[in-house]
């Protein structure tokens, strides 16, 4: 194989790796889009790989996109990236992508937890879908009305949507007061997150029927460790018999707990049982450790992307819920006597 002279800096072209690898120009399209096989000799498409890499041809996507109507771009909108949850979030969906040569814009709402404002106004013809977190669900309202596939994460599956795919938060939440009742639990304080959400409204509403029959107070708070760190504070304080434990619908919640717990004196779990949920790191960093709800935020963020590249290719696109699973660790215990 002769390589032709340098064209001057110009960018190698298709025409250059044809001419170089002695194949035609449509052999050359089949080789690099990978539609090669049954059409073309092992052995060729190996001296066309060969010939690009020699001249360092790099196919011209912008072109190709304008041809073929897509941009292979997807956009994914999360609460914010300085929640953990939802980084790994990312990490799934933008490895899902890239197994398909799609990639994927992130907007995260720029006032963290919340609706994000609407990033849709000069993106739309950028992208070729959208996935997004029941969390930020209200940017999408400039979205409505236009063609572009729409996949839900952690949201009502009745609510608009090509797709929805969620975690079984209900039965995380189900496995957390099963776990308190069985250590004989019987007075609870439900921290909640202030949070407005589909997610948080199904642990609420998980947790109610669990503990039916038990005394249950619930306190809402945002999603950051000084705010429950007050708000538990206030409310292992107030008047009347104080709760045996304390089921956070957050890690970052439950870790409020402890710290507030800790500066009343008292010792978790012996005088209290905290739980969280996520299974973040945190959940291994404070003392005691967590026991918490593990969420698969990577499969979950992979799952959303495969929903999203079935819809694009024409495929029927499953909604489903992903299993969750209880991590019992130190911070829960049998219920104070006292």
């Amino acid at each position: 194989m002769q390589t032709p002279e340098p064209l001057g800096g110009t960018r190698p072209t298709s025409r250059d790796v044809a001419r170089t690898a002695g194949v035609s120009q449509a052999t050359v399209s089949l080789v690099l889009g990978d539609k090669w096989r049954g059409r073309v000799s092992e052995r060729t498409a190996g001296t066309v790989r060969e010939a690009a890499r020699e001249l360092g041809y790099r196919p011209n996507l912008a072109a190709r996109n304008l041809r073929l109507g897509r941009t292979r771009t997807a956009m994914l909108v999360v609460p914010a990236l300085t929640n953990e949850f939802f980084a790994h979030v990312y990490t799934g969906a933008a490895a899902a992508a890239a197994r398909q040569g799609f990639g994927v814009v992130l907007y995260p709402s720029p006032d963290g937890l919340g609706p994000a404002r609407d990033p849709f106004a000069s993106a739309q013809a950028a992208l070729d879908g959208v996935i997004a977190s029941s969390m930020a669900a209200d940017a999408l309202e400039a979205f409505r009305g236009s063609d572009l596939p729409l996949v839900m994460l952690d949201s009502d599956p009745a609510a608009p949507g090509a797709a929805h795919v969620n975690l079984d938060v209900a039965d995380g939440m189900r496995k957390v007061t099963g776990h308190l009742l069985g250590l004989g639990h019987r007075r609870f304080l439900h921290l909640a997150s202030a949070a407005p959400s589909w997610t948080f409204d199904v642990r609420a509403a998980a947790l109610a029927e669990a503990l039916r029959g038990t005394e249950v107070r619930t306190v809402r708070s945002p999603l950051n460790v000084a705010d429950a760190w007050e708000a538990a504070s206030l409310a292992l304080t107030a008047p009347g018999p104080r709760p045996t434990a304390v089921i956070c619908d957050d890690d970052i919640l439950a870790v409020g707990v402890v710290k507030a717990a800790r500066r009343l004196g008292l010792r978790v779990p012996e005088d209290l049982s905290v739980t969280g949920f996520d299974d973040m790191a945190l959940a291994t960093v404070v003392e005691p450790e967590l026991t918490t709800v593990r969420l698969p935020a990577e499969e979950f963020g992979r799952r959303g992307m495969e929903a999203l590249l079935a819809v694009l290719a024409g495929e029927p696109a499953q909604s489903e819920a992903l299993p969750v699973t209880l991590v019992t660790r130190d911070s829960t215990g049998p219920a104070a006597t006292r």
